[in-house]
């Protein structure tokens, strides 16, 4: 049936061919790690079982023997010692269904780019989250929130807490001018509750290298990165650079398979693993939240 003026089937339609409809939050820890090559997929590597070497004691000895030595007397000797720990490369390998050539050319959305660019970020996030795993396992220093945690405006003192995993992190010799906190929005919302509306702070600068780095932040010194990788309940301070190693075996990289008059995939990869060969200079503040 033929259509007249102001009937649907003639009207004109707007496509928006920009899809959205989920964030796209930087993965970003990865960037405070200091990044090497790894030559092979299994990774051998060395941790000093001690910070400060000290003379052994003896009975009815108990300071250092380095210490007050009499005149004449032969030197205590003293040495480093070592743990060796093995490591093995992980692949992050994921691609995209074959896309026919003509959903390539007519799809009202920009399919290809949005599939490139998803899967390298889908592949990102686990590297960034694996080097999570490695920061925060068993043998960090640790310590339990003050009192109910960052969501009780009465107990909790989140910047006692903070305050705390620097000291602990500088008794170990490491230098704290530069630390990173690392935490999920929620502790991110409690912080700043905290700090502004239970203390009647000024509001901190927001800082420039969000775009590049994450940040949103600095408070006492310390880069704030919002992350939801980053798991509720705890929050990490570390040392950029020096708590974690990425072992890069194979870089991100992608490739194009071709089925020429059928259409096209795109796959991604990364090889790599995160190693923590300084444990001391990472500290979990944990039961932030009640």
């Amino acid at each position: 049936m033929a259509d007249t003026a102001g009937q649907a089937d003639i009207r004109g339609i707007d496509i928006n061919k920009l899809v959205e409809g989920f964030a796209e939050e930087g993965i970003v820890l990865k960037n405070f790690c200091r990044v090497t090559k790894a030559g092979a997929r299994e990774l051998r590597w060395y941790q000093k079982t001690a910070g400060f070497l000290t003379g052994p004691t003896t009975t009815g000895i108990t300071t250092t023997l380095i210490n007050n030595t009499d005149s004449k007397s032969l030197p205590v000797a003293i040495e480093p010692s070592y743990t060796r720990t093995t490591s093995y490369v992980k692949k992050y390998f994921a691609e995209s269904p074959l896309i026919s050539l003509e959903d390539l050319n007519d799809s009202d959305p920009d399919v290809w780019a949005d599939m490139i660019k998803d899967i390298a970020r889908a592949v990102n996030y686990q590297v960034d989250a694996r080097i999570y795993t490695v920061m925060t396992a068993a043998g960090a220093q640790t310590g339990a929130a003050t009192a109910d945690g960052w969501d009780d405006t009465a107990t909790g003192d989140p910047i006692l807490d903070l305050t705390t995993a620097e000291q602990q992190i500088r008794a170990q010799g490491y230098d704290t001018s530069g630390l990173v906190l690392y935490i999920n929005s929620i502790e991110y919302k409690n912080l700043i509750n905290w700090v502004i509306s239970v203390k009647g702070s000024s509001i901190p600068a927001f800082s420039s290298e969000k775009v590049k780095t994450g940040v949103m932040m600095e408070l006492l010194g310390m880069k704030i990165v919002v992350s939801e990788n980053a798991t509720t309940d705890q929050a990490v301070v570390f040392v950029p650079n020096k708590a974690v190693t990425w072992k890069e075996f194979m870089p991100l990289s992608t490739a194009v398979i071709d089925d020429p008059g059928i259409g096209k995939k795109v796959r991604v990869w990364a090889e790599g693993e995160a190693i923590r060969p300084n444990p001391n200079a990472v500290y979990v503040i944990t039961d932030t939240v009640v």
